[in-house]
């Protein structure tokens, strides 16, 4: 495709103090995937049974028909503001952080209780796979929601938008990547993601 040169948002652009921006929801990808994994060994066995997926629709649909988020680009644009820098996010959110962290030499700030995570989501990594709805959103992946930041100065044109979560800040390299919990801990952010061949 092609774009004109100062359109263009670039992974290694971020700047210190730009917010921490996603869309959407995280880990519903993962969990779908989960479900249907469970589904597929439980036909395995039993060539007879009908999967039971009426109450997964959500989660399967976002493993199975991904959106691109094109919606929010031009709403951005609509707006006047150009990302600072912008990443999908097809790894998990942990993996995505840490290139837009590494390639602007920065560190970077999440904030758990800041992460958007759908409450079918959340329910079901409970209730059915005892699965940490953090480690989903972090490290699930597929989602192929935007990572993006943006200026302080753009946070007023923004912060009313109900699709997008403001979920930390860039930071000083020397401070890392890190994830404030609930609790208030620091936790040093890793990539769990798909390593591309």
């Amino acid at each position: 495709g092609k774009a004109k040169k100062d359109q263009v948002v670039y992974r290694n652009t971020a700047k210190q103090g730009d917010i921490v921006c996603v869309t959407g929801d995280l880990g519903s990808a993962y969990v779908g995937l989960q479900v249907l994994e469970r589904e597929k060994q439980e036909f395995l066995v039993n060539k007879e049974m009908q999967p039971q997926l009426d109450s997964f629709e959500y989660v399967i649909s976002r493993q199975l028909r991904p959106k691109a988020r094109m919606d929010v680009i031009y709403e951005l644009a609509e707006l006047g503001i150009l990302p600072t820098s912008m990443i999908d996010i097809s790894d998990g959110l942990a993996s995505e952080i840490l290139h837009i962290a590494t390639q602007s030499a920065l560190g970077a700030v999440i904030y758990e209780d800041k992460l958007p995570i759908d409450k079918q989501t959340y329910d079901i990594c409970i209730n059915d796979f005892k699965l940490s709805p953090l480690t989903c959103a972090m490290n699930g992946g597929e989602d192929y929601e935007l990572l993006f930041t943006i200026d302080q100065n753009d946070y007023e044109k923004l912060k009313l938008h109900d699709d997008i979560s403001f979920i930390g800040f860039m930071q000083p390299t020397e401070k890392g990547v890190n994830l404030i919990s609930r609790q208030k801990q620091i936790v040093p952010i890793q990539a769990q993601g798909w390593k591309s061949f």
